[in-house]
């Protein structure tokens, strides 16, 4: 049986407890969007958002996909508007200034040839000129992915930050006896199953590029690593040695996977190719050394440790070598998790009984708790490294929360009729 949070040192790795086989559509599995923004206020942008003119959906479906993105990030007050407002014409400034507005989208969508036209334009009100004006053309079953291209568009024209919104999360989701992998977009819509069976999987984990998940299945009855190809439906074992196998990570050319391996007694990090060719240790201790993740740069493995007497995280080199310890704070912190950037560190500290989400900034070395919950886990960052999601629990019911990394903004994906946890956010893709 599933436990209920890392309060075991190293569940993942260890794989000491019970924690799918085809890719099929299922239905949502989160649902009822809840958006917490705290701490913004005046700094949030208002911008209207117009309805777009002859959405197909009858019901103004990219205006509202939209207007969610942007509510949901806690850098937007959004202004909702009943106008329609195309993309060409005249715009009168003063009267969407009248309406507090600093920025102003609309837009539209034509059908030809089976496909969605949508053509939109960004409106700065103040200086009176369009920030971007641009299209897309995509197949009916894309338009959410589309409004969510025109999402990410105007957040990274309005705060010179790549916008998060086209990307998918993975995640664990449970329901009575079976255990899926799910595949989802950001927001939690469009989700399906990649893997499903009646035995655990845990430790999701995006290749570089978004094509493949690693995972832990216990399947064959003890923790193995596989590979799956999300498009092929293909997936191949990578590391099923004697005792666990586990806590796959990418490196960031996709190229090598570090795990855990039990193979040799106690849980060690090794390195293999991505085909699961030349396995090799690269670090050897007297302790538990598990749940590693690479720097952004490929440079450094950051990685779990029981090596002072309780977990710590620790860095070294992808080749071995010398081993630094980098948290101090707290007698009990894993599931280490790096921004893309490369400029902060998550992880899960234990304090005052409180498994809890915490930042490092890497450069100054200043902390701060980013979560409030009793049992929190699996830290894990947005590819434009601004967010935070992390599985949490609220009424007894496990769920997926996104916390800006300054703590500015919050909002919670509720699990309709799952247990969910174990969330892995993917990257940028083309």
């Amino acid at each position: 049986m599933m436990a209920s949070s890392k309060k075991r040192l190293f569940l993942k790795s260890i794989g000491v407890t019970g924690l799918l086989s085809s890719l099929c559509p299922i239905g949502t599995a989160l649902a009822q969007l809840r958006v917490e923004i705290a701490g913004v206020g005046a700094n949030q942008i208002p911008i209207a958002i117009g309805q777009f003119w002859d959405d197909p959906a009858g019901e103004n479906q990219i205006t509202a996909i939209v207007a969610a993105d942007l509510q949901r990030s806690g850098l937007f007050r959004v202004i909702p508007s009943n106008d329609l407002i195309r993309e060409t014409g005249t715009i009168d400034d003063s009267f969407w200034k009248s309406k507090g507005a600093d920025a102003l989208l609309g837009g539209s969508l034509n059908r030809a040839d089976g496909r969605i036209e949508i053509r939109y334009r960004l409106h700065d009100t103040a200086k009176g000129v369009a920030l971007t004006a641009s299209g897309l053309k995509v197949n009916p079953q894309f338009i959410r992915l589309a409004a969510h291209r025109v999402a990410d568009d105007v957040f990274e024209k309005l705060t010179g930050i790549r916008g998060p919104f086209a990307t998918r999360i993975a995640y664990v989701a449970r329901t009575g006896n079976e255990y899926r992998l799910e595949i989802a977009d950001s927001d939690g819509e469009n989700a399906f199953a990649a893997f499903r069976d009646s035995e655990p999987v845990i430790s999701p984990a995006w290749s570089p590029d978004g094509s493949k998940i690693a995972y832990v299945s216990f399947g064959p009855k003890k923790p193995v690593v596989y590979v799956q190809e999300l498009a092929t439906r293909q997936r191949f074992a990578v590391a099923n040695f004697k005792g666990s196998n586990s806590a796959p990570a990418w490196s960031p050319d996709g190229r090598r996977l570090a795990i855990a391996l039990a193979r040799d007694g106690l849980t060690q990090i090794h390195m293999v190719n991505a085909d699961g060719t030349d396995l090799r240790r690269i670090l050897t201790s007297n302790a538990i050394d598990t749940e590693p993740c690479f720097a952004p740069d490929g440079e450094a493995i950051y990685f779990t440790s029981d090596r002072s007497g309780s977990p710590q995280i620790y860095r070294m080199s992808p080749s071995g070598g010398e081993v630094r310890r980098v948290t101090f704070n707290g007698g009990y912190n894993i599931s280490p998790a790096i921004s893309p950037d490369g400029k902060l560190l998550s992880y899960i500290s234990r304090r005052d009984g409180r498994f809890q989400v915490y930042v490092l900034e890497l450069p100054n070395g200043q902390e701060s708790r980013l979560s409030d919950g009793p049992s929190d886990e699996s830290p894990s960052f947005a590819p434009n490294s601004r967010y935070i999601m992390y599985a949490s629990k609220s009424g007894g019911r496990a769920n997926l929360s996104v916390v800006a990394v300054d703590g500015s903004a919050r909002y919670t994906l509720n699990a309709k009729a799952s247990t969910i946890r174990e969330p892995a956010w993917g990257p940028f893709t083309k």
